[in-house]
């Protein structure tokens, strides 16, 4: 057990030095409040209407971060190959063939159904 001493101790500092640093941020930061500070902002332009009640964002948004992260997890497996490459010979070779050809056939799939468009 003592060996995670130490482990716990730096995660008992660090959650002390966030909860801390919220609660100073909150005690001592300025209150002044204006109706620019409290607007939203999106990159110098002006934001966009929204209904009250925030309103429905498109699927299309959502389908390309599920697209995003399916293609960066490939991106992941990849560097341990990579890696060891001269280790696995012609196994890790097969193995990565099969695994990118899957990978490939989604990407086709989804690209043929429209989903790198962007309207």
């Amino acid at each position: 057990m003592e060996l995670y001493t130490p482990i716990l101790a730096l995660a008992l500092i660090a959650t002390g030095f966030a909860v801390f640093s919220v609660i100073m941020s909150a005690v001592v930061g300025p209150k002044r409040y204006n109706r620019a500070k409290l607007d939203s902002y999106e990159c110098g332009i002006e934001p966009t209407p929204q209904p009250v009640g925030g309103g429905r964002i498109p699927v299309k948004y959502f389908i390309t971060a599920m697209l995003f992260i399916v293609f960066d997890i490939e991106i992941i497996f990849l560097y341990p190959w990579a890696v060891h490459f001269d280790q696995m010979a012609l196994f890790g070779l097969v193995e990565m063939v099969l695994f990118i050809g899957t990978v490939f056939v989604a990407y086709a799939y989804v690209w043929r159904r429209g989903g790198l468009d962007w309207d």
